[in-house]
């Protein structure tokens, strides 16, 4: 059985595990190692029930806590090679990473046995990208964090059982809210954050029988709520009946994670 747990999930920090009974993977490193082991350990999982951390970008909320991580649980750290570069100069990692340092090749690598691949996506970090990962038979994709949604990023989701994407903000509470017109424009421009309407839209392109689980991450606590994100789309998920069964038999699960609290343990 493969297991998913978000542990934190927006601009407060991100960190996400993924494995099964053999192995497992944390993505990011948004949490402190306090809060790690009391999480996994509340869910019986432990240091042990993953050997590898997977990075996707350089930006403090995903890598507040990758220089304990590496001081302390020793753990491989698996990028690709710019976002290395960046992590070796980065104040938070500088001093740690060397000794965890794995570059990923631009095709798929195992982990253990576990595969993954890394593909871009466009934020303004130095770089960012996402995640495919097979596990026990099992296809997952993780896109945080991304502007605007890529073919590729599509072409992966469009095979995975299980997708993670971003549904950060609502275009009318940003737009009506009190961040600086210089800050929305980052928001929005295509390599900020997606919105709940391209999320929507994420979903209509990539949906397809096979799909099981659909989890809403990133959320904003200034510009969005679970019930917009959620609303949005499930409403993208209805419309798309003719790609489904139409008795509704066969709709993937919709879930929103929260953003400073740990999500329960999912059995994907």
């Amino acid at each position: 059985m493969v297991r998913f747990m978000s542990f934190s999930s927006g601009s407060c920090g991100n960190c996400y595990y993924l494995g099964s009974e053999k192995e497992g993977i944390l993505i990011d490193a948004g949490v402190s190692v306090k809060r790690l082991r009391t999480y996994l350990s509340e869910n019986g999982l432990s240091f042990d029930s993953f050997s590898a951390v997977l990075v996707t970008h350089d930006h403090l909320d995903h890598i507040r806590h990758l220089g304990s991580y590496c001081k302390r649980l020793k753990k491989p750290v698996y990028t690709s090679r710019t976002i290395h570069s960046a992590l070796a100069r980065h104040t938070f990692t500088a001093s740690y990473i060397a000794d965890c340092r794995r570059v990923l090749s631009e095709d798929w690598e195992e982990i253990g046995g576990i595969r993954v691949r890394y593909f871009v996506v466009p934020h303004d970090a130095t770089q960012t990208v996402g995640y495919a990962v097979e596990i026990e038979g099992r296809k997952f994709v993780i896109m945080t964090d991304i502007g605007r949604v890529t073919d590729e990023a599509i072409s992966f989701a469009k095979e995975a059982d299980t997708v993670v994407i971003e549904s950060n903000y609502d275009i009318d509470m940003l737009m009506g809210g009190p961040y600086t017109y210089e800050l929305k424009m980052r928001i929005v421009q295509g390599n900020g954050h997606l919105c709940n309407d391209d999320c929507a839209g994420a979903i209509r392109r990539f949906i397809h029988p096979g799909l099981r689980n659909i989890f809403l991450c990133h959320l904003s606590e200034n510009n969005n709520t679970p019930k917009l994100a959620y609303e949005a789309s499930a409403s993208a998920i209805a419309a798309c009946s003719d790609v489904l069964d139409r008795d509704g038999s066969n709709m993937p699960s919709l879930r929103c994670l929260p953003r400073k609290c740990p999500s329960q343990l999912f059995m994907l």
